[in-house]
C-alpha cells in the first residue's frame, strides 16, 4: 500500500511541477513579446480570448464529446452488471453515480469526460463489455472514476488553456514582425537585433514546447488515474491484464479522432504508434509496457 500511494504523491508533485514550469514559461515568453512589440495589449487580449474559449469548451465537453464518438446512453436494465460494477466503486470512491453511455465499436476502449463529478460521463465500448473479463472491466471503470475523482478533466481545460495563450501570443508576434510593427525599442543596436531575432525563434518553437508541456501532463494523469483506479480495485493486475487485451487488439475504431484521442484508457489509432523516443514525446499517453510495469510493481 505504502508503494502505490508513494507513486501516487509523486506523479502529482511531478504534474504540479510540469504547470509551474509552464506557467513560469508562458511568463518569460509574453515579457519577451511584450517588450519586442513595446505592446502589453495584445498579451492581455490574448489571454482573454484563451480562457475564454478554453473554458466554454469545458462547459459543453461532454456533448461535445459524445456527439463527436456517437456515445448513445444506456439504462440499469439495459445493463445491470455493468452498472453493478460502476455503483460499487463510485461508493468506494465517494462519488456520485456518472452518466452511463455504450459506444457500438468493436475496439475494447473507454473514456470518461464531464466538467465535474455532478456532470460526469463514464462511456465504454462494446467490444470493452465483449472481450474483458469482470475483474478486468473493474479496473477499467476505476481508471475512467479516478480521472473524474481526481479532477483531471479541469485541470486539461486549465492546461489547454496555457497551451492556447501561447500559441496565440506567437501567432500574434509572428504576424505584427512580418507587418513591420515590431517597436522600435533598440531596434538599431546589435543588443536589440539579437533580441529580436531570439524573440522570433521564441515565437515559433514556444508553441512546440507547449504542446510538449501539455503532453507530458497529459501522459502523468494517466499514470496516477492507474494508480488511484489500483488503489479503489486493490487488484492492480486487473487493469495490468486490461491494458494488455486492448493494446494487442487491432481492431480499429471508426469514430477515433485526435480531438479525443487523449480522452481514451489506450489510444484508438491502433498500429499507429512508434516506438522511438522522439515519438513518444508527441503521444498522448505513456508507453503500455511502462503503465503494465508499474502496475505489477504495486504493493497492495
Amino acid at each position: 500500500m505504502s508503494t502505490l500511494y508513494s507513486q501516487a504523491e509523486s506523479n502529482v508533485r511531478k504534474t504540479w511541477l510540469l504547470i509551474t514550469v509552464f506557467v513560469l514559461f508562458i511568463i518569460t515568453l509574453g515579457w519577451l513579446f511584450s517588450y519586442l512589440l513595446g505592446n502589453y495589449i495584445i498579451l492581455i487580449i490574448a489571454v482573454i480570448f484563451s480562457v475564454l474559449m478554453s473554458f466554454f469548451s469545458f462547459w459543453y465537453s461532454d456533448k461535445i464529446v459524445l456527439k463527436m464518438t456517437h456515445a448513445q446512453p444506456i439504462k440499469k436494465e439495459d445493463n445491470p452488471e455493468l452498472y453493478r460494477i460502476v455503483e460499487n466503486l463510485c461508493i468506494a470512491a465517494g462519488l456520485p453515480l456518472p452518466k452511463i453511455y455504450i459506444l457500438e465499436e468493436a475496439q475494447p476502449n473507454a473514456f470518461a469526460t464531464g466538467r465535474d463529478e455532478e456532470h460526469a460521463v463514464v462511456a465504454v465500448t462494446r467490444g470493452l463489455l465483449e472481450k474483458l473479463e469482470r475483474v478486468e472491466l473493474e479496473g477499467v471503470i476505476a481508471h475512467e472514476l479516478s480521472h473524474i475523482k481526481n479532477k483531471d478533466m479541469l485541470l486539461g481545460t486549465v492546461v489547454v488553456i496555457l497551451a492556447g495563450i501561447v500559441a496565440l501570443v506567437s501567432h500574434f508576434f509572428l504576424r505584427i514582425s512580418f507587418w513591420g510593427g515590431l517597436g522600435r525599442r533598440n531596434s538599431r543596436d546589435s543588443g536589440g537585433v539579437l533580441l529580436l531575432i531570439l524573440g522570433l525563434i521564441a515565437a515559433i518553437l514556444a508553441p512546440i514546447a507547449a504542446t510538449l508541456i501539455r503532453l507530458a501532463i497529459s501522459r502523468r494523469r494517466e499514470f496516477l488515474a492507474d494508480a488511484s483506479g489500483a488503489l479503489l480495485t486493490r487488484y492492480p493486475e486487473g487493469l495490468a491484464r486490461a491494458l494488455e487485451k486492448i493494446t494487442v487488439d487491432s481492431t480499429p475504431m471508426k469514430v477515433a479522432n485526435n480531438s479525443t484521442a487523449h480522452l481514451f484508457i489506450s489510444s484508438p489509432f491502433k498500429g499507429r504508434q512508434s516506438k522511438n523516443w522522439f515519438t513518444k514525446l508527441f503521444m498522448t499517453h505513456p508507453p503500455v509496457e511502462e503503465r503494465i510495469k508499474a502496475l505489477r510493481g504495486m504493493n497492495i
